[in-house]
């Protein structure tokens, strides 16, 4: 009886092994996922907080930049407040008195009239604002709706509203 025991099959063992392939995706999409959140921590100049209020306080009367349009009709607009022709320029004026280095944009209609954009660079030289620029779309946001080239589908389409 001794005997039988003897010759059943052995049980194979294996040797514990740390797989490391995992291991390495793992460590990737970790790299990968801090990466993504650094990026957009960079974008936040300062942590989001409730400010105290004060019946003195006095808001930014010192914008960065401001955004003059000009609409297809020929009408200006500063943002989005509509100023006549003949006050362009008090506008400018004040806008220069408020902060020597504020920027402007002029935002023109593809239809606006080109002697209304020159107009308004014009008196914003006037105004002795110095940092003037246009603004525009990238080629590669209008090809998407647009015929080759930019220009218009056929079939007479009319601007929007």
């Amino acid at each position: 009886m001794h005997g039988s025991s003897s010759h059943s099959s052995p049980v194979l063992i294996k040797k514990a092994r740390i797989e490391i392939i995992p291991l390495i995706d793992i460590m990737f999409f970790l790299l990968a996922s801090f990466m993504l959140v650094s990026l957009t921590m960079i974008n936040m100049k300062a942590i989001e907080v409730n400010l105290p209020t004060a019946s003195s306080a006095q808001p930014n009367t010192k914008p960065d930049f401001i955004i003059v349009s000009v609409d297809a009709l020929g009408d200006f607009y500063f943002e989005k407040e509509k100023v006549p022709k003949e006050e362009v320029l008090s506008h400018f004026q004040q806008l220069y008195s408020q902060n020597h280095d504020v920027r402007i944009y002029i935002r023109a209609d593809k239809q606006a009239v080109y002697e209304g954009v020159m107009y308004v660079l014009d008196q914003a030289r006037n105004a002795g604002i110095q940092k003037v620029g246009l603004e525009i779309k990238a080629q590669d946001a209008v090809q998407g709706g647009n015929t080759p080239g930019g220009a218009p589908p056929a079939g007479g389409a009319k601007p929007g509203p």
